[in-house]
């Protein structure tokens, strides 16, 4: 892992002078499996610099409920617009051919870091609700966790309109009990809420330092191949 901080020391440079490739996507979409699969030298991944620099502006201090970070995290947004990516072009870091960073979320994010990080490259991540949620339902990550009242059965299928069709939902239900799929399905539901999916595709749609990847269709090995033809690595 690269060292990163937000002051200039010895031995780091601007970020925003640095070659990067930065991973874009929602949870669930398949970028730490991706992240494995390429074997970059890393920086610091987004959940880190919300940790350290997003959660302490607000007296907070991890393990937070997903919601919450959520909700922390939109009101760094309604300060600072570029959200983390604005921490990220702000920091100073170990130098290397290229580094990777996990990741950006939403079409502002996105742009901020496009203008801020001219020698970024690009790559999103994207993959239907329903195959982020059956991605979430096997991870069994403790980041995951979000705030349960036992009374939110009868809100499942409220939270899940817009967001998974019942054919969906009842695949869903199937694969783990209602609990874990209401938890998880929060945080799909949430993040698109907060982070239009669609808005990184038009952004970056034919843009010469992106590349677009359905992790449906592809398996990781693939997804690596692809990402290093298109910066001929």
């Amino acid at each position: 892992m690269a060292v990163f901080s937000l002051e200039e020391a010895p031995g780091l440079a601007p970020v925003k002078e640095l070659d990067l490739l930065i991973l874009v996507g929602l949870t669930g979409v398949g970028k730490s499996t991706l992240v494995k699969a390429l074997g970059l030298p890393r920086l610091p991944d987004r959940r880190a610099l919300v940790d350290e620099y997003v959660l302490p502006r607000y007296g907070a201090k991890p393990p937070l409920p997903r919601e919450e970070r959520f909700r922390l995290t939109r009101r760094f947004r309604e300060e600072f617009p570029g959200g983390v990516a604005e921490v990220l072009a702000r920091g100073y870091a170990q130098p290397h051919p290229l580094l990777l960073f996990d990741g950006l979320r939403g079409e502002k994010e996105v742009a901020y870091a496009l203008e801020h990080l001219p020698k970024a490259w690009f790559v999103v991540l994207h993959a239907r609700e329903s195959t982020r949620l059956k991605r979430l339902l096997s991870r069994q990550d403790a980041f995951d966790r979000v705030g349960l009242d036992p009374k939110e059965l009868e809100a499942l299928r409220s939270l899940a309109e817009g967001v998974l069709s019942q054919e969906e939902l009842e695949e869903a239900l199937s694969l783990a009990p209602w609990e874990e799929v209401l938890a998880k399905l929060k945080i799909v539901a949430e993040e698109k809420k907060n982070y239009d999916p669609e808005g990184p595709l038009r952004l970056l749609a034919g843009h010469p330092r992106a590349l677009i990847l359905n992790t449906e269709a592809l398996s990781p090995k693939e997804e690596a191949e692809a990402i290093r033809h298109f910066l001929k690595l």
